[in-house]
């Protein structure tokens, strides 16, 4: 029986399961039991077991309680010895601490403790032994459980706020002061917050704040000083308290006081809570924009005066890139069902129409005939015009059959005044091209301003990019990742308080306006421009003398999507730190947070000799800000990229950007040279167009493969029989980086090597290099101009808003009908979250695992080979991390290339090649950021991985191509990490900023719980010679201090000196438990 067990001296061990099983149910029933209220020692020894019962085991065993009624069986037990003339603490302690432990697990413990008349006996058991700091422990910790429940905590907060009224209580301050230890997990609710707001007692917090803050001076009562900064960030969670905290010169106080607690490292707590609770309470500050839509807006077919608005429900148009949700989130998203995995759904258009594909595979009906080049002349009209004796240049675009395209600068001038001007410009580029011009390999600039005469863009740009016309060459070193210094995001922080506080020392003037070229700039500030391909700068604000904010522009017809950047900088001053604020990034979190930096190109430097793009920027910190939306749109979070840049040269012309930018007219004009490059006798190079876009730009697909070694009937059937391979890139036209992997593919598929050769002569190579011209022209981040994400249309692309993607489905399901299924589909892309370059593929095994599905999966039969390719790149690859690849299908990405042309198509290899944005932690590029160089080889490192799936097992295995991969020692050795997360780790200061007072983990009240309960037990009667004040305030400060109420490396402060200070609040009392001045 559990009476004898309970007295037995060696009981049963703990871990028989049958032994507290029965154990629980029986003495929870014990326990609560009324008639055994007076058994003090039965009693003692039944929760001394449980304790242990619950202790010892898992939080199955709590549940298990809870489940049989164990809560109840508590809580009565506590108002029965509770409500006695003379209550027995020897029970009631232990009676406290056992339902601190259950009721934190119990979801309805608010509740149950109301129905139970508990909550009103535990307020009173702590107003009536405010003196003894185990029992206030006791009685906090269970009201803290209690206050989980909403109409709880508003009980406990009416009944015990700070405005309890206490008239005739000899301890009344003192319950009161209590009350300010208290409030962080009373003041949760909304009622309370707002009852504290409408009584005032802000003023009063901030003022008590400001006096323990200036008498502390030995820094002996942090821990009270950080339980008033709780009580702030409880109050200011509704913009009212947030209004008084500031109506009350809050931001003032709190910015004063941190000052000077920097200057000691035992008050980083005070530091980092003050600094959060300014963030917090800065007043939201709309964007300086008339709209929040873009400034580029484009009519669509069908829908001439409607401009869609996909500012709603476009939150979980996450790219492949975005996959931070938590596990559980995750595996939810996975999808489970075993007909759409499995099942290839019906063609999205009749069969007939197919055929119109057909010509985009000539390798099936040329006849290989070799045709002498015809070398004609470029005739090309190159215009520049030098500014100010610098080294800038305007190139603006010739004029064709005598027309001046949109947006053309160029002014009104008779016909000979012009033929002279255009010989003059004429002779001057030469000039400088033929002086300053470096030797970049497959790029011409003659061509490329070719080429973008011919680019349509919405605005009509008229002016190219200096780096886009001149060219690029890689750095000829690497470049490691930014050391980030501790604390560079507070001080940013501190810096926008400044703004708030002193605005007189604001300058806030409006320097460059996309929407209004006519805007007058300072002759000390510097000059902004991005009207030109693929640029993006909406408007540039000069804060301070060296200090900008920078708004990007939302992508076409659309009000969100801000993250890329390419804007032209200019007039600055050599050897002058200038911080630059991008105020409306998206995104939660950023690789600038972990070692990226922006790049910059130097006109200057290039005229030198080093035309190159290279990282640049200190004090790099992304972070979120305190800016809204214009026209309170959906609800958003801005975050702002700060950097600062010291620039080499005084009135340079210089250009920054997200990541290297690669524009649609250096595709055009690259194609043209490689087509040029290769041997017609020897490689198959045409260049189709796939489609015309909405803007009215040609989507290019390139057709690569090697010319049959004869016109015989074997010859000609190898070749027609070669598997295809299928690439894309650039479908997102922020991702420049996937652009510049496709560049090391196509230069390598056409250059001489031996790999290169034998893939030609293996497999033909279909290339759609960029699937959204229009998005890439434009500036754009993530969608096309019908403002929609193209890798979310896949399912059923629409013809006319979505042309790119409707015809190369199209195309892929022709060579599905024709018996010409790609062996391997891999559509390129950028990672803004992570490290290295990785592949996502599609695999049903491994989905149903990952998702926990009951599907038996032994039956199912799935080749492997879908892993091939992810192996082979990475022992090949240093770039490349195999442990970032996964093969998982999910719901949110059933629309996207990889997953539709698999399960469509039925392509076993079809994946995602995501390259980060920053740089490698793991292989021998460990710690470096990532260049257009690493980028280009990743490229050609993926042909090579294409060896390890040809059916030529000769070709596999010759020594000859082996030695050309150039597996050296170093990257065979190489290993990825063994790392799982799509994110990086926390950042080293937080990001976001806290919205509530952190919850309390099991953990953490268990541990102070137990050593509440290990304390020696306190005497009943204050000791002689110690005056009741002085036990009084002792009290209270071990109670605190051993309490759950303040971090672990606050409650080691010392708080010796508190009574001296316990009543001279500088004019603040909290008599009658309300705070007045």
């Amino acid at each position: 029986q559990p009476d004898t067990v309970v007295g037995c001296t060696n009981r049963p061990s703990v871990n028989s399961k049958a032994f507290w099983t029965f154990g629980i149910r029986n003495w929870s029933e014990k326990i609560g039991s009324p008639s055994n209220s007076g058994d003090v020692e039965s009693t003692l020894n039944t929760l001394n077991v449980l304790d242990e019962l619950l202790s010892a085991g898992t939080d199955r065993r709590i549940h298990y309680m809870i489940s049989k009624g164990g809560s109840e069986a508590l809580l009565t037990a506590l108002v029965n010895n509770a409500r006695t003339f003379s209550p027995n603490y020897n029970i009631l302690l232990p009676l406290l601490h056992l339902l601190a432990k259950v009721g934190h697990r119990d979801r309805r413990i608010g509740m149950k403790a109301e129905e139970a008349g508990a909550v009103l006996v535990t307020l009173n058991l702590l107003k009536h032994n405010i003196r003894h700091a185990r029992r206030v422990a006791a009685c906090l910790w269970v009201i803290q459980v209690f206050s989980s429940s909403v109409s709880t905590a508003n009980l406990i907060g009416e009944n015990y706020g700070l405005d309890k009224k206490a008239k005739n209580d000899a301890h009344s301050n003192d319950l009161s002061f209590l009350s300010i230890f208290h409030c962080p997990f009373i003041s949760l609710t909304e009622a309370n917050v707002w009852s504290i707001v409408s009584k005032g007692y802000i003023s009063g917090l901030l003022k008590l704040y400001e006096d323990w803050h200036s008498k502390d001076t030995h820094h002996v009562a942090i821990a009270i000083r950080h339980a008033l900064l709780c009580c702030l960030h409880n109050a200011t969670q509704t913009t009212g308290g947030r209004q008084a905290l500031i109506s009350q010169g809050g931001i003032q106080l709190l910015y004063q006081t941190t000052q000077t607690c920097l200057l000691s490292k035992s008050l980083e707590c005070l530091v980092e809570s003050t600094v959060q609770l300014m963030r917090k309470c800065l007043p939201k500050t709309p964007l300086p924009l008339t709209s929040d839509k873009s400034a580029y807006t484009f009519p669509l077919p069908g829908r001439p005066h409607a401009v869609p608005d996909s500012s709603v429900g476009s939150d979980a148009e996450e790219d492949e890139d975005n996959q931070e949700a938590n596990s559980t989130d995750y595996d939810d998203d996975l999808e489970t069902d075993l007909n759409k995995l499995c099942l290839r759904p019906d063609l999205d258009r009749p069969k007939e129409l197919l055929q119109q594909y057909s010509h985009l595979c000539p390798e099936l009906s040329h006849d290989f005939q070799v045709h002498p080049k015809s070398l004609t002349a470029l005739s090309l009209k190159l215009d520049i015009y030098l500014i100010s004796g610098s080294c800038s240049v305007n190139i603006l675009f010739p004029a064709s059959s005598g027309e001046t395209p949109p947006g053309q600068r160029r002014e009104e001038q008779d016909g000979d005044e012009e033929g002279a001007e255009e010989g003059y410009h004429r002779t001057t580029i030469d000039r400088l091209l033929e002086r300053h011009g470096a030797c970049i390999p497959h790029h011409v600039p003659k061509l490329y301003r070719a080429a973008a005469a011919k680019t349509k863009s919405i605005p009509g740009f008229g002016i190219l990019a200096f780096p886009d016309f001149w060219g690029h060459l890689p750095p000829p070193g690497h470049e490691p990742m930014a050391p980030r210094k501790p604390n560079t995001q507070r001080q940013k922080v501190f810096e926008d308080v400044q703004r708030f506080l002193n605005t007189d020392d604001i300058i806030n003037l409006l320097v460059f306006d996309l929407e209004n070229s006519s805007v007058q700039c300072r002759s000390d500030s510097l000059r902004f421009f991005s009207k030109f391909e693929c640029g993006n700068l909406r408007k540039a604000i000069q804060v301070r003398r060296c200090e900008y904010d920078l708004i990007l522009n939302a992508d076409v017809n659309c009000s969100q999507h801000t993250q890329w950047f390419y804007f032209e900088v200019s007039n600055m001053v050599a050897g002058i730190p200038y911080r630059f604020n991008v105020i409306n990034c998206e995104k939660s979190n950023s690789q600038f947070n972990y070692g990226m930096q922006p790049v910059l190109y130097s006109v200057r430097e290039a005229l030198d000799g080093r035309p190159r793009w290279v990282r640049t920027g200190t004090e790099i910190c992304y972070y979120r800000n305190y800016f809204c939306p214009a026209q309170g749109r959906r609800k958003t979070t801005f975050y702002t990229l700060s950097f600062t840049i010291t620039f080499k040269h005084n009135e340079d012309v210089c250009y920054l950007a997200y990541h290297y930018p690669y524009t649609y007219s250096a595709l055009k004009a690259h194609l043209k040279v490689l087509q040029k490059s290769v041997d017609p006798a020897k490689v198959f190079f045409q260049q189709q167009i796939l489609c015309g876009t909405l803007a009215g730009n040609s989507c290019p697909l390139v057709t690569i493969t090697a010319c049959p070694a004869s016109k015989g009937w074997k010859d000609l059937h190898q070749l027609r029989n070669r598997p295809c391979i299928v690439l894309t890139s650039r479908v997102h036209p922020g991702e420049s980086n996937a652009s510049w992997v496709m560049k090391g593919t196509l230069e390598f598929l056409c250059s001489s090597d031996l790999v290169a050769q034998s893939l030609r002569e293996a497999f033909v190579f279909k290339i759609i290099p960029m699937l959204n011209p229009d998005g890439v022209i434009n500036g754009t981040n993530r969608c096309d101009v019908n403002s929609e994400d193209l890798n979310r249309q896949w399912c059923k692309p629409d013809p006319v808003l979505s042309p790119t993607i409707y015809h190369t489905k199209g195309f892929l399901y022709y060579l599905n009908s024709i018996g010409r299924t790609p062996l391997v589909f891999c559509d390129y892309h950028g990672h803004s979250r992570k490290k290295n370059v990785f592949l996502y593929g599609c695999s049903i095994k491994e989905t149903l695992w990952q998702s926990g599905s009951a599907i038996d999966t032994v039956g199912l039969k799935e080749d492997p080979g879908y892993r091939t390719i992810p192996k082979t790149l990475d022992r090949i690859a240093p770039a490349f991390s195999f442990n970032s690849c996964n093969y998982l299908v999910e719901k949110s990405r059933s629309a996207t290339a990889r997953v539709v042309v698999w399960r469509e198509m039925g392509v076993l290899r079809s994946y995602t090649m995501e390259s980060t944005y920053n740089g490698c932690d793991q292989g021998i590029y460990k710690g470096l950021q990532i260049g257009t160089r690493e980028l280009q080889e990743m490229g050609v490192k993926f042909c090579h991985s294409l060896l390890s799936v040809t059916k030529d097992t000769k070709l596999l295995y010759s020594r000859r191509l082996i030695n050309h991969i150039d597996l050296d020692h170093n990257i065979l050795d190489h290993k990825s990490h063994n790392c799982f997360e799509d994110d990086e780790p926390p950042c080293v200061e937080e990001i976001e900023y806290f919205t509530d007072f952190p919850t309390v983990k099991y953990t953490d009240l268990d541990s102070d719980v137990n050593s509440n309960m290990a304390s020696p037990d306190e005497e009943e009667e204050i000791n002689e010679g110690h005056s009741p004040a002085k036990c009084q305030q002792d009290c209270i400060n071990d109670s605190i201090m051993k309490g759950n109420l303040f971090p672990p490396h606050i409650r080691q402060a010392s708080i010796d000196g508190l009574s001296e200070k316990r009543n001279t609040c500088n004019g603040v009392s909290i008599a009658n438990g309300q705070i007045t001045s």
